[in-house]
C-alpha cells in the first residue's frame, strides 16, 4: 500500500479522529466554532495534504496555510491554536501510517506527509508572525543558530 491508497481508503477515519481529538484538545476557538466547522476545516486540510502528495507540489498548501493564517489571526485566533489543528491531523496520519503500511515503506510515507504539513506550518507560522508584529518575516528558520546541523 502507498500512501495516496492509505489516504483514499481511510479518509473518513483520519478526519473523524483528527476532528474528535481537536475537541478533546479545549480550544477557546476552535471549541466555539463547533464539529461541523472543525470537520470541514480539517477536511480542507486533509485534502491539500494529498493533493500536495499526488503532485509532489506545496504551492497549494502554503498559499492555504496563508490564507488560514491571515483568518485566524483576524478572528482571534492564537497562532498555538491554529498550530494545534495542523498538530492533530499529522499526528493521526503517523498512527494510519504505522497502523497500515510496512515498516519499510515508513520513511517515504512520513517524509511526504512531514514535508507538506511542515511547508504548511511553516507558511502558518511566517505570515501570522508578520501580522503580529506588522512586518513581514522572511523566515523563522534560525538552524543556523545550532550546533552539529
Amino acid at each position: 500500500m502507498d500512501i495516496i491508497q492509505l489516504l483514499e481508503e481511510h479518509a473518513g477515519t483520519i478526519v473523524d479522529t483528527s476532528v474528535e481529538a481537536l475537541e478533546r484538545a479545549s480550544l477557546k476557538h476552535y471549541k466555539s466554532s463547533g464539529s461541523g466547522k472543525n470537520r470541514e476545516r480539517l477536511n480542507k486540510l486533509f485534502e491539500l495534504i494529498m493533493d500536495s502528495i499526488r503532485q509532489k507540489n506545496l504551492v497549494s498548501m502554503v498559499e492555504y496555510s496563508e490564507q488560514v493564517a491571515r483568518e485566524r489571526f483576524q478572528e482571534g485566533f492564537d497562532i498555538q491554536e491554529v498550530q494545534s489543528a495542523y498538530n492533530v491531523l499529522e499526528e493521526v496520519l503517523w498512527k494510519q501510517i504505522t497502523e497500515n503500511m510496512s515498516p519499510d515503506d515508513y520513511p517515504e510515507a512520513f517524509g511526504l506527509v512531514s514535508t507538506v504539513l511542515g511547508a504548511g506550518k511553516q507558511a502558518l507560522a511566517i505570515e501570522y508572525v508578520s501580522l503580529a508584529c506588522k512586518r513581514h518575516v522572511r523566515s523563522l528558520d534560525l538552524s543556523f543558530e545550532f550546533q552539529g546541523g
